[in-house]
């Protein structure tokens, strides 16, 4: 069936749109004092816009916006998060670059690409199953519309349950895994052409070694994308295939020793990027496992959400074979089966491997996507009689998925937006700080590793997307492996003394700020979320660095102080800052106000 492209570009506008959202809700609050900024979907994305904003300023792949550290013969930097993950970040520095795009418009119009590639994607492959486009339109919008539904995660937690709504459609996070995802879908869409290979004929046409070898290499692009894209994607990915060797195995449809022939290739193909991908994970910074939250067990996990849908559509899929609905032989049907596996794999893998890593990115940012996947063509199949005839039910069944997918995909927007909503407008009035800043550093010596104090820690994660500048301290700094654990403790140390807190201050912060806590105990250190393994802080812990703190401070001189020499202040000009600490050290110049803040220029006093 020739399918019908405008029912998938529908689809693609409106993620596009969702993807659009939390920015044209910042446009609309900021009005005409709007300074140009992005809206963050996540958090996290402000690391990746720092990153980001490196590569198209042509900085090496190995660098560390939040300290200024670029690998070099003289300097090697060892790998990053970042670093081995550039797939994504190179995808849009490169054009960007060429066009003169900043990486904000850069992250927002990324995200809008990514997000309509995928629907497109989604959209040809249940296309191609139900061979209905109504139906393949609505199902596109259904797997991402409800995928945050389907992690149990988003809207659904503070209408139902008075929680918190959040995170607003994971999938869109920019770049990661926004721009795996094309790659991933594109990857699936791949093996089901070719696991819908010629069937065996007894004729005298000559069959091919390898059915539908093009599509093997395209599998293997897409997959390698995935591998230097998003280490949860390419995993995942990886499951996908092991699921469909497996059901392939046991269904043995028409033709399904050619099929595994082309299979078994771009298995040895996939393989061929882990290589050196392997090279880069030995070169990784000695911080690395420790931010990423490595966890060595063997304990499974069966209570995640998309494992609980997961099941649900194995026991449809089983019903319909018991009941001769389904046929076991049906190519639709295994790639339904091999998707439904998917979730138990990997969310158990540790099982067989011992090692746990974060696994709630694969409940929020790949698995639900994948079991919703396997869900709506579940029920494609159970309709597929009727699909594609000109009968009433088929097509208004489908608007109704249709219209209720975009609806709540609305509502998904409209609750979760609101928790980035004051953050997105108070990064949007940094601008004009941090646009002052880029200028006054062209003049600068060292102009990436030229480093600013910020008392306000929302601008401090967020400046070396705007500036060409280093931080002294943010809560995103220790992402980045180019410093060690004392070099960065000594950092946020020399930050909490700058901000003329004693031990009992310290006490305070740790256990009323989140940022402070998790960059001295650990990411996820106390919370069961992101790591299979919580450990809550104790309060002698808290103690020993208080401590430790009170003897940095007592012992704190000229050398302290010029570890990063600051040569910029940014005070907020709301609440009360001291600076008391810090021009002990440092000559402050009268300041300018801009916007929202005041930028001195500092220099360190004569030695003492």
């Amino acid at each position: 069936m020739k399918l019908r492209w405008r029912f998938g570009i529908i689809a693609g506008l409106f993620l596009a749109i969702f993807s659009l959202y939390p920015q044209l809700k910042m446009v609309y609050l900021r009005g005409a004092d709007w300074n140009g900024h992005y809206a963050y979907n996540d958090i996290d994305e402000v690391a990746y816009a720092a990153y980001l904003k490196a590569l198209i300023d042509g900085r090496p792949r190995r660098n560390d916006p939040y300290t200024g550290r670029d690998d070099s013969p003289a300097d090697p930097q060892p790998e990053s998060l970042f670093s081995i993950q550039f797939a994504g970040p190179y995808t849009i520095a490169i054009p960007a670059r060429i066009l003169g795009v900043g990486a904000p418009w850069a992250m927002t119009i990324s995200g809008a690409i990514a997000a309509f590639l995928t629907a497109l994607c989604v959209f040809w492959l249940i296309g191609r199953i139900t061979a209905d486009s109504w139906y393949a339109m609505a199902a596109s919008l259904g797997v991402f519309c409800f995928g945050t539904l389907a992690a149990g995660e988003g809207a659904i937690r503070e209408v139902l349950f008075n929680g918190v709504s959040y995170p607003y459609f994971p999938g869109f996070r920019r770049y990661i895994p926004a721009l795996a995802f094309p790659a991933f879908f594109a990857f699936c869409c791949c093996v089901w052409k070719l696991m819908n290979g010629p069937e065996d004929r007894d004729d005298a046409v000559p069959k091919p070694l390898i059915p539908n070898f093009p599509y093997v290499i395209l599998a293997a692009i897409f997959f390698t994308y995935t591998v230097f894209g998003y280490f949860y994607i390419w995993t995942t990915a990886a499951a996908f295939l092991g699921c469909i060797y497996f059901v392939w195995i046991i269904g043995r449809p028409p033709g399904w020793k050619a099929q595994m022939r082309s299979l078994v290739v771009l298995g040895v193909l996939c393989l061929l990027p882990l290589v050196p991908y392997a090279y880069l994970l030995l070169k990784r910074g000695e911080t690395m496992d420790k931010v990423q939250l490595l966890v060595y067990t063997r304990q499974p996990d069966l209570l995640r959400f998309p494992e609980f849908i997961a099941f649900a559509v194995l026991v449809i899929l089983v019903a319909g074979l018991a009941t001769k609905v389904f046929d076991r032989k049906d190519r639709s049907v295994l790639i339904a089966f091999a998707l439904a596996l998917v979730p138990f794999v990997v969310f158990n893998q540790q099982v067989i491997t011992g090692r746990s890593l974060q696994p709630i990115h694969y409940q929020v940012f790949i698995g639900n996507y994948v079991v919703m996947l396997a869900l709506f063509i579940t029920i494609g199949l159970y309709w597929r009689s009727r699909l594609g005839q000109e009968r009433k039910f088929p097509k208004f069944a489908c608007s109704v998925i249709a219209v209720t997918a975009i609806v709540w995909g609305f509502v998904e927007c409209h609750y979760t937006v609101r928790a980035l909503d004051w953050s997105n407008e108070h990064r949007d009035k940094a601008i004009p700080v941090a646009q002052r800043l880029e200028e006054l550093v062209k003049t600068e010596a060292q102009l990436y590793s030229t480093t600013v104090l910020t008392y306000d820690l929302t601008v401090a994660d967020e400046l070396p997307s705007i500036a060409p500048v280093a931080v002294l301290w943010s809560h995103h700094q220790s992402i980045f492996t180019t410093l060690s654990d004392r070099e960065y403790r000594e950092r946020l140390f020399t930050f909490v003394h700058y901000l003329g807190a004693d031990g009992n201050d310290l006490e305070y912060l740790i256990e009323t700020r989140y940022e402070l806590r998790t960059s001295l105990f650990g990411w996820g250190r106390d919370s069961g979320r992101l790591t299979v393994n919580p450990q809550p802080i104790r309060s002698w812990e808290i103690a020993n660095v208080v401590e430790e703190y009170e003897e940095f401070v007592a012992s704190f001189d000229i050398g302290n102080a010029s570890k990063p020499e600051i040569r910029y202040v940014i005070v907020p000009i709301s609440g009360r800052v001291d600076l008391i600490n810090f021009e002990q050290w440092y000559e402050l110049d009268q300041g300018e106000v801009l916007g929202d803040h005041v930028l001195y220029r500092s220099n360190l006093r004569p030695s003492r």
